[in-house]
């Protein structure tokens, strides 16, 4: 039964993605806004979903390592893995305003979320902290973010008659379908991990493996689904766009949110290579991205490799 329910999750999460896609695409069309815009917001927000239930209920219950070692792992997962599997299925086009603007912003909000995790460097006598002060800092990075969201609002944008003539829905059909998608895609990514976690107690796989592999990834499958279809289908703004998007969101909302409510977070099980995969991971991707504005096959089979050292020091470490 749990098998079932864990092809039945799949087959609900990849149709439900495929909608949202289309339905982005054809609003972003409708109201003649970027689907970048679309993409950095609706689409990301509602892909995170599942990990912002996860982070305010691990740090409401005390357990803010969870919640943490989720953004952690999603940042990575989402660039390394989603965007390299995406990259090698189709190369990835980035157009120069994504290149300027979206990406550089998520650059600087991940290295300062990589220097606040280092309290012990600059001061050796204390333990490595997520205090309320660091999400305050996260939360304001936020802001301008959201600031750079509504001067992209009013910028109208233009599309060809070819473009046009290819809107599969009206706006009211889109939102319905964009709402409906979101709450089927977080839906099946909850039934896919709860399925994932049973089957793996009852094989007797151990909670480290349970942790990185059902929750990390098993809450990634979203955005995994997504970027995959929207590289398919040519869509590239919704597919760099939505992993930007959800990387800023679990940064700042979904880590520095909860810690603002509800207290500071002891690091005790991060170290050097967690920040440096962090860190890597918007860094390489803007630098792929500059090459030729373009994310090839090449540049793909690099993020994947990244991915799978990091994971396999993981199972090595322990962690």
């Amino acid at each position: 039964m749990q098998i079932i329910l864990l092809i039945i999750g799949f087959i609900i999460i990849i149709k439900a993605s495929d909608l949202l896609v289309d339905a982005s695409s054809a609003l972003a069309l409708n109201f003649h806004v970027p689907k970048m815009l679309i993409a950095l917001t609706i689409a990301a927000f509602g892909t995170c979903a599942p990990e912002i239930a996860i982070s305010f209920q691990s740090v409401s219950t005390g357990n803010g390592e969870i919640a943490f070692a989720n953004v952690v792992g999603s940042c990575v997962v989402n660039v390394f893995l989603i965007i390299g599997l995406a990259a090698f299925i189709r190369p990835i086009k980035v157009k120069h305003a994504t290149i300027k603007k979206e990406l550089p912003i998520l650059v600087i909000i991940t290295s300062v979320f990589a220097v606040l995790m280092l309290d012990s460097i600059f001061n050796p006598y204390t333990s490595d902290t997520f205090s309320r002060s660091d999400g305050i800092i996260l939360l304001l990075l936020f802001g301008l973010f959201i600031v750079y969201l509504i001067q992209m609002l009013f910028k109208k944008q233009e599309y060809s008659e070819e473009e046009k003539e290819s809107i599969k829905y009206n706006p009211y059909v889109a939102i319905i379908i964009i709402i409906v998608s979101i709450i089927l895609i977080i839906f099946s990514s909850d039934l896919i991990v709860e399925c994932a976690q049973n089957i793996a107690h009852r094989l007797n796989i151990s909670e480290k493996l349970i942790t990185m592999f059902a929750i990390v990834i098993g809450t990634s499958l979203p955005e995994m689904v997504m970027i995959v279809t929207s590289a398919k289908k040519g869509e590239f703004d919704i597919a760099i766009g939505n992993i930007i998007g959800t990387n800023i969101f679990n940064i700042c909302i979904v880590l520095g949110l909860p810690v603002i409510i509800y207290g500071d977070v002891l690091l005790t099980g991060f170290g050097a290579i967690d920040i440096i995969a962090v860190f890597w991971s918007s860094s390489l991707l803007f630098a792929f991205a500059r090459s030729e504005k373009t994310i090839d096959k090449k540049e793909a089979i690099i993020m994947l490799a990244i991915f799978a050292i990091y994971y396999i020091y993981l199972l090595v470490e322990g962690y």
